[in-house]
This record gives structure tokens, C-alpha cells and sequence, in this order.
């Protein structure tokens, strides 16, 4: 039973002066302040060993924690906080466990106290999603099914010079595969990134991209200059839906990540811009837990591809029975006697235009294996694919 409500302390004070009086047994003592002779015998030894102070209330907290943390693993924790700002607790926790798995480390959810008691953490304000976009693309099981390539944000380093970094990543395993600066965003500088990263990787199957230059453009199908080389290596381009980035959204995690690790603040030039990639991306694909992959880290996910880039470019293989043609310098291919504008990108390339038996007043036009779009003989005009207007 509880002391009276009057007051706790004076409650006890007055039940050891009543004890010392010696005219009533504990039990009797015990019945009139609505206690437990266990109660009473306590409060008589406190008393006894410590006088007054002992009828203080005092914390029914453990004075043991079996489970608190240790001082080594708290400092463990945040050293490694303090070299990886960015690291969430379950990232810092995996990481940890591959290096020391012989000791048991705290769950995530007491790391993350102890961040915010270390001040190492901070809560993020809530903010509202757009629905994601609902349109299937191919999802990539096995490495190298599908690369995803995209220019990060432009930033000025600290002497003012511009920074544009081109970065390709493999979809599957999130194996950052080239994170260069580029002196020009234009095709020309994109494919010998490219070309190098398929002379150490191999070919992939295809490559996801924005429709943005240089991996896009106006030409029919989108092709661009970039798209054309890939096509003649038997690589798919897919392109993410206009204002959905989120359809690319394993690799602009990638540039979120790139940006707290490198670029917030920017380094001194480019040279030191760049140095501050690779250690970034060698530690992204080697040290750095990865949460989609169960912790492990991208490079024990990624092989190289069996396909290997070739010494030649190879020649375009188009559908059999198409008619083939070389496109002008003025971008127009010769039909029936008549000139017939097809695209000023593709001069000097080789079109294939097939017949169909059951549609004979138009022509499939084909750029290698890739439909771009089709020519009506009546009105001696190209209709390009995607354009809605023929079914």
C-alpha cells in the first residue's frame, strides 16, 4: 500500500518516531499508516544505516544497464559519423559488422539516439512526394542489362571554373562506373567517356538516360549522335518519360549522395574536383554499404560484361527486305524519283525503307533495327514514331 497523501517524508519521519516510542508492535505501526510490514522494515533499516537522508524517495532505475553501450563502441560510432556525414545508422551498423563481426553492435535505432545526443544528427523536415510515374520500363536482373547515364547539376569549384560531371552507374548491382568531368556537355566528349568505360566494362544492353543533349535530340526516335554509336553496338537507348526522374531514380540517388560527398563545399580547381571523384567512387563502390543490396557493398555485385567492345564500329543490320538508301548531305533520301526530307542528322547515313502488302501508300523507315517513323507516298512526307498521329 502507498504512504497517505499528506506528504511522503513526513509520513515516514513520523512513523520512526512512533517505532521509537516503543508502545506498538511494527505490524500494529504498520496497519495505521496503510502499509506493508515489508515497507516498514525497509524504512527502519534506511533508517538505521543513514538516518534522515535514508527516507529520501529515491530513482527505481538499474544501477546496472547489461545492455548500455560501451565507451569503445560509442567513440567507434562516432569517428566513423563524424568521416561519413551522410551514413545513416544502418548503414554505419552494417559497415561495422563487416569489419569487426565478432562484436555485437547496438541496433540501428540506438544509434541513431546516440547520434542525436552527439549532435551528429538532425531531424529532417517531412516534405511532399510527387506520385511516382506508373510506366513500366525493364528492370534490370543481372548486371550490365542496364546502364543509367546522366549529367549531375553543373557547379563553379572555387576559382570560379565550371564543373560538369558525367557519371554512369550499372542499374543492377549500383556499380558507379565513371564519374569524369567533361569539358564540353556535348556528344563528342560524352562518347569518350563512354568509349572508355566500354574498353575496361564491356557493352551493356542498354543505357538509360533523360531526353536532354547529348543523348537526345528533335531527330526522329530521338536519335542523336551519341544514340547512333550505341545502336550500331547493339545498345538499346531507353529514355526516361519528360519530368519523371524518378524513373531514373537509382542513379539520381547516386548524384545526391555525390553532392554531400564532393561537392558541398566544392574543391579548389578541377584537377582537385576530380581527384575528389574517384576517391568518392572508389569508395562508393568498395567501402560504402549499399541498403538496396542488403548492406553489401556494388562491387561484390558486379562483373564485367562478355561482350566486348569491338576495334570497328560494325556495320547496322536492318530488317529483312527493306529497300536500302543513303541519306544527303541535305538530309533528304531519294524515293520514286523525288527527294523526300528525312533528317539532317542523318546525312550520310544509310536508311532502310520496307514495304508493307497491307498498307501500300506507306514506307517503314528504319535506321538500322530501330523504327523511326513512316513515310507516306501520297504526301511525300515523314511521319516520325511517337508523334500519335498513325496507329
Amino acid at each position: 500500500m502507498p504512504w497517505k497523501e499528506r506528504k511522503a517524508l513526513d509520513e515516514k519521519q513520523s512513523f520512526i518516531n512512533e517505532w521509537n516510542l516503543d508502545q506498538v508492535s511494527l505490524a500494529e505501526l504498520c496497519r495505521r499508516y496503510e502499509i506493508s510490514r515489508q515497507t516498514g522494515y525497509k524504512w527502519l533499516a534506511r533508517y538505521q544505516r543513514e538516518g534522515e537522508a535514508g527516507l529520501e524517495e529515491r530513482s527505481r532505475a538499474p544501477l546496472d544497464h547489461p545492455q548500455a553501450m560501451s565507451p569503445r563502441v560509442r567513440q567507434r560510432l562516432v569517428e566513423l559519423r563524424s568521416r561519413h556525414p551522410s551514413w545513416g545508422p544502418r548503414k554505419l551498423r552494417a559497415y561495422l559488422q563487416r569489419q569487426a563481426p565478432k562484436i555485437v553492435w547496438p541496433a540501428a535505432s540506438s544509434i541513431g539516439d546516440l547520434l542525436r545526443r552527439e549532435g551528429l544528427a538532425h531531424p529532417r523536415r517531412r516534405r511532399k512526394r510527387t506520385p511516382p510515374y506508373t510506366e513500366p520500363l525493364k528492370h534490370a536482373e543481372a548486371p550490365n542489362q542496364l546502364w543509367c547515364a546522366d549529367f549531375k547539376g553543373w557547379f563553379l569549384t572555387q576559382d570560379g571554373t565550371r564543373c560538369d560531371p558525367l557519371t554512369i552507374t550499372d542499374a543492377y548491382s549500383r556499380y558507379l562506373l565513371r564519374c569524369c568531368v567533361v569539358p564540353r556537355t556535348d556528344g563528342q566528349h560524352a562518347w569518350a567517356v563512354f568509349e572508355a568505360a566500354f574498353r575496361e566494362f564491356g557493352l551493356p544492353d542498354a543505357i538509360r538516360t533523360d531526353n536532354g543533349s547529348p543523348f537526345a535530340s528533335r531527330a526522329p526516335a530521338g536519335l542523336s549522335q551519341l544514340s547512333m554509336k550505341w545502336l550500331r553496338l547493339g545498345i538499346r537507348h531507353e529514355r526516361i518519360a519528360p519530368g519523371q526522374p524518378q524513373q531514373n531514380g537509382r542513379h539520381e540517388r547516386m548524384h545526391q549522395t555525390l553532392k554531400q560527398e564532393t561537392a558541398s563545399p566544392p574543391e579548389q580547381n578541377l584537377r582537385r574536383q576530380q581527384l575528389a571523384f574517384l576517391r568518392f567512387q572508389k569508395e562508393y563502390n568498395q567501402t560504402r554499404p549499399h541498403e538496396a543490396l542488403q548492406y553489401e557493398t556494388p562491387a561484390s555485385r558486379y562483373v564485367a560484361s562478355e561482350r566486348r567492345f569491338p576495334a570497328k564500329l560494325p556495320d547496322l543490320q536492318y530488317p529483312e527486305g527493306a529497300h536500302l538508301r543513303r541519306v544527303s548531305h541535305h538530309g533528304d533520301v531519294k524515293v520514286g524519283g523525288v527527294n523526300m526530307f528525312v533528317s539532317s542528322l542523318l546525312r550520310w547515313e544509310v536508311v532502310g525503307l520496307l514495304e508493307r502488302e497491307q498498307d501500300p501508300d506507306w514506307l517503314e523507315v528504319y535506321y538500322g533495327p530501330l523504327l523511326i517513323g513512316w513515310m507516306d507516298l501520297k504526301r511525300l512526307t515523314l511521319l516520325p514514331i511517337g508523334t500519335g498521329k498513325r496507329r
